[in-house]
C-alpha cells in the first residue's frame, strides 16, 4: 500500500535547488503542454489560436506558483501562494465544464502534465548536480501539488455543472409554465432559447399520476417537458410535454406508456399545447374516463368530447328533446328512452334493438308506437331525428323529466 503524497504546504527547498528550475521554466511549461496536446485529445483544438496562448500562461503560472510555494523559508507563513493557485483551479475546472470538456479529459491533462513536468523537473535538477534524496523528495512535492490542484478543479467542474444543470431546468420549468399560459410565439421561443431546447414540430400533453412522473418522463424523448403542479383539475397528476407524438409516432407513446394509468392529448405544434392540455384535462373529468389503470387516449373519444362541449347547452337539449316524456310514470319513461336511444342508434332495425335491451321485438314495436304517438310527426323530422341522437348520444342520458 503506497503512503499518503506529502502536506505540500509544509515542505520547503532550499533556493539552491529551485533556481535552475525557475530559469528553465518556460521550457517545462511548453514540453508540457505539447505533451497534453498529443495525448489529449479534448485538447488538440484549445491549445490553438488565442486560447492556446492563455492556457500556456496558466501552466507557467501554475509552475511558478508550485517553485514559489517550495522555496519559501520554514515557519509558518500565512500568506501562502497555494490559496490563489486552487482558487485558479477551481475557476479551471468550471470553465471546462462550461466549455463542455468532461472530467476525464481534465483529469487526463493533469496526469499527463504532471508526468511530463516532473520528467523535465527532474533532469534539470540531475543536470545541476542534485543529490538523490532531494531529488525524491522533490517528485514528492510535484504529485502533492498537482493532487491539490486536481482536487479543486473537479470541485470546480462539479459545481459548475450542478449549477448549470439547475439553472436549465428552472429555465425549463419556465418554457412549460408559459407554454400552459399560452404566451406570445416570440416570448416562447425566447423562452426555449434560454433553456437550451430544440423546439419540435409539435408537443402533445399526457398527464400522468405523480409517483409514476419521473418512471415515465425516462422513457420518453429526452426534450419532454415537465410540471408537477399542473393546475387545478389534475391534483397528483403530473404534465408532461412529450415532443413530436403526431402521426406513426403516436402510437409508439403510448406503446411506452403501456401498464401506466395516462391522459394522452392530440398533437398541436408547440407553440399551441396549451390546447393539448386542456383537451387532456376536461377529459379527466368526463364521467366513465377515468385513467385509473389504463391509458385514455382523448382522440379515441372525439365524439364524446364534442357532445359534452357545453354541458348546459346539453342538459337544455334533452330537457327540450325529451319533453313529449313529461308526466308519465319514471319506470316507463326510462324504457322508452333507452328504446328510442336503441332505436336511433341501430338506424330502426327492431331485432337488433331487441338484442341490446334483452328484449322481445314485439316489445320494442309495441313502445315504438307509444313513442311515435308522443311526438308524433317529429319522429320523421331529421332536424328532430338529429337533436334527439345528440342528446340520447351522450353520456349519462338522464331519463325523462319531471313534469
Amino acid at each position: 500500500m503506497s503512503e499518503p503524497l506529502p502536506d505540500v504546504r509544509s515542505y520547503r527547498l532550499s533556493p539552491e535547488v529551485v533556481a535552475p528550475l525557475r530559469e528553465r521554466l518556460s521550457d517545462v511549461a511548453l514540453q508540457t503542454i505539447d505533451a497534453i496536446t498529443a495525448e489529449v485529445p479534448a485538447y488538440t483544438e484549445a491549445f490553438t489560436g488565442l486560447l492556446g496562448s492563455k492556457i500556456e500562461r496558466a501552466v507557467k503560472a501554475a509552475l511558478g506558483t508550485f517553485l514559489n510555494l517550495v522555496s519559501r523559508a520554514y515557519g509558518p507563513d500565512p500568506q501562502s501562494p497555494l490559496a490563489p493557485a486552487l482558487e485558479a483551479a477551481y475557476a479551471l475546472g468550471r470553465g471546462e465544464a462550461r466549455s463542455g470538456r468532461s472530467l476525464d479529459a481534465l483529469l487526463g491533462a493533469y496526469r499527463v502534465g504532471a508526468r511530463v513536468a516532473w520528467r523535465e523537473l527532474a533532469a534539470i535538477s540531475v543536470g545541476a548536480g542534485q543529490p538523490a534524496p532531494i531529488i525524491a523528495h522533490f517528485a514528492e512535492l510535484v504529485f502533492a501539488y498537482i493532487d491539490e490542484l486536481s482536487a479543486a478543479s473537479v470541485a470546480g467542474h462539479a459545481d459548475e455543472l450542478a449549477s448549470t444543470g439547475r439553472a436549465r431546468l428552472r429555465h425549463l420549468e419556465q418554457l412549460a409554465r408559459a407554454l400552459l399560459a399560452g404566451e406570445a410565439e416570440q416570448s416562447l421561443i425566447a423562452a426555449a432559447e434560454r433553456a437550451d431546447w430544440p423546439p419540435p414540430q409539435s408537443l402533445t400533453a399526457v398527464l400522468v399520476p405523480e409517483h409514476a412522473a419521473r418512471t415515465v418522463v425516462d422513457l420518453l424523448d429526452s426534450r419532454t417537458l415537465q410540471l408537477s403542479e399542473a393546475g387545478p383539475g389534475v391534483q397528483d397528476f403530473s404534465l408532461l410535454l412529450v415532443p413530436d407524438a403526431h402521426g406513426t409516432s403516436r402510437a409508439a407513446v403510448t406503446g411506452l406508456l403501456r401498464g401506466q394509468s395516462a391522459v394522452v392529448g392530440p398533437a398541436r405544434p408547440w407553440t399551441q399545447v396549451r390546447a393539448s392540455f386542456d383537451r387532456a384535462v376536461r377529459t379527466m373529468q368526463i364521467p366513465g374516463l377515468s385513467p385509473a389503470g389504463r391509458i385514455v387516449d382523448t382522440e379515441d373519444h372525439l365524439a364524446v368530447l364534442v357532445l359534452t362541449a357545453d354541458p348546459q347547452a346539453l342538459a337544455d337539449l334533452r330537457a327540450k328533446v325529451l319533453a313529449p316524456l313529461a308526466g308519465g310514470p319514471d319506470l316507463a319513461a326510462t324504457k322508452l328512452v333507452e328504446t328510442l336511444r336503441s332505436w336511433l342508434m341501430h338506424q330502426g332495425r327492431r331485432e337488433d334493438v331487441a338484442a341490446e335491451l334483452f328484449i322481445h321485438p314485439q316489445t320494442v314495436r309495441y313502445r315504438m308506437t307509444r313513442l311515435r304517438e308522443l311526438y308524433g310527426d317529429r319522429l320523421r323530422d331529421p332536424e328532430w331525428l338529429s337533436a334527439l341522437t345528440i342528446a340520447l348520444a351522450a353520456p349519462s342520458a338522464p331519463t325523462a323529466p319531471s313534469p
